[in-house]
């Protein structure tokens, strides 16, 4: 019975079978693994199977002396109703070839009974206070989580897994292409990655983010000297925290039409734009429009609120591409009794690398870095800002930073350093950050300079 003295469904002679089909044949367990004790509707056949379980695990004999045996010790035989009641169990099985049948219409009852009990508990949370729509939305799907049965892997030979593994290596691999030619070459956007950028303020992190964002949208690469757009990788969802809508779709429009992006936010000037700037912005939006990506710009998110809408994207467009939050340390990040910052920044970085996996997409977080970054010559690891687990979590963590000893005419001269990444090792790229374009242009990588240089230094000499 429940609370409400309504009796929940069950199918009492299925749960008899059951446990009658383990005393018959006790290595039958290893069929009905998926099978937990809360499955079971009445509380002294959860009691039984939980001892099963135990003496099964233990490599001990599981029939009727030893589980009895195994309550005696205890004095609670009781909580069983009687030995007669165990004998009977065995008698109730019609046969064991057919326990994982009767396995499976008590996990499906059990199902019901659980989704009747979360209905309940749903109903009494509108008698409670939240601080937010997205806390009282976690805390329905945290309960409609533990509605869902749990998983039990089961270990497979290379027999088993050969036909699956022989499909898998003819699949495309679960990369996305950036719009930056040489990462791409190098090792492109992996689906399932928590792509860390990190860098100090006005090293461009947004910019970035952006341009790498349009880039997945795209999908666009160049064969026989012609520009592509490959098949759709899927939605990128934007996250802006500290910018509105508007100022976003500047730097984007600026980035893709060459336009001015102080011209753009001045509106023109005085004489506003002329006809070929005007015509380029349109020209861009239009661009923008047939490309997948979707922004929110909402101060202060969760990762829940992040998570779920996401889910809601996914739900809608079939597949998501990327997921871009800018930035880590400002979203809304609550802190348990006793829990430092970082450790609760930790639990972020964590969902966010779940939400990768979940959603085989690419969850990328710009991250700040702290002052000692300033100090060094190079960034590490150990410069990300309140760090915790980001490194431990992130597949891959890029440092944008200013060398002030490398200039190029142009722009500002963008060092981007990948200090880990897991599957495609360590690399360091340059950038010229063109701001007033809010565009990053690829460079020669500085190796190649020093030896061009020092070959036309060589040169002259003769």
């Amino acid at each position: 019975m429940n609370s409400t003295g309504v009796e929940y469904s069950h199918d009492l002679q299925a749960e008899q079978s059951v446990l009658g089909a383990i005393f018959i044949k006790p290595d039958c367990l290893d069929d009905i693994g998926f099978l937990e004790p809360r499955d079971f509707a009445f509380e002294r056949h959860q009691l039984i199977y939980k001892v099963m379980l135990y003496l099964y695990r233990s490599n001990n004999p599981v029939d009727i002396v030893t589980v009895t045996e195994h309550y005696k010790r205890r004095n609670r035989l009781e909580d069983l109703g009687s030995i007669q009641y165990i004998m009977e169990l065995e008698r109730s099985c019609p046969t064991a070839s057919s326990v994982v049948h009767y396995a499976n219409i008590v996990r499906s009852k059990a199902l019901g009974r659980r989704g009747e009990e979360i209905g309940r508990q749903i109903s009494e949370l509108s008698r409670d206070n939240f601080e937010s729509d997205e806390e009282y939305f976690s805390t329905i799907e945290e309960m409609v989580d533990e509605l869902r049965p749990q998983e039990v892997s089961g270990m497979m030979s290379f027999e088993e897994m050969e036909a699956d593994y022989m499909d898998h290596l003819e699949e495309q691999p679960e990369k996305m292409l950036s719009g930056f030619d040489q990462f791409d070459k190098w090792a492109q956007v992996w689906r399932g990655w928590l792509y860390i950028i990190a860098g100090r303020p006005s090293v461009g992190k947004t910019a970035k983010a952006l341009q790498l964002g349009v880039g997945i949208a795209r999908q666009r690469t160049e064969i026989d000297r012609i520009l592509v757009d490959l098949k759709n990788a899927g939605v990128v969802a934007i996250f802006s925290q500290e910018m509105g809508r508007r100022e976003l779709i500047d730097r984007i429009i600026s980035n893709l039409s060459g336009v001015s992006y102080n011209r753009i936010i001045n509106k023109g000037g005085e004489e506003g734009f002329t006809i070929e700037e005007r015509t380029k912005i349109i020209n861009a939006y239009e661009e923008l429009k047939t490309l997948p990506i979707y922004i929110q710009d909402k101060a202060a998110v969760t990762i829940e609120e992040v998570r779920s809408t996401v889910r809601r994207l996914k739900k809608k467009h079939g597949k998501i591409a990327a997921i871009i939050v800018d930035y880590l340390q400002i979203m809304n990040i609550p802190q348990k009794s006793g829990e430092r910052r970082d450790q609760a920044i930790g639990r972020v970085t964590q969902t966010a690398k779940q939400i990768a996996r979940q959603m085989n997409c690419c969850f990328i977080l710009l991250s700040q870095m702290t002052r000692d970054s300033e100090n060094s010559e190079e960034p590490k690891l150990s410069h990300l800002k309140e760090s915790g687990s980001i490194e431990q979590d992130a597949d891959v963590v890029e440092f944008l930073w200013h060398d002030p000893d490398d200039t190029e005419q142009g722009g500002k001269v963008i060092q981007s350093v990948f200090a880990k990444g897991r599957n495609i090792g360590t690399n360091k790229f340059r950038y010229l950050f063109q701001g007033w374009l809010q565009r990053y242009k690829e460079l020669e990588k500085k190796e190649v300079v020093r030896t061009e240089r020092k070959n036309q230094w060589q040169k002259n000499r003769k």
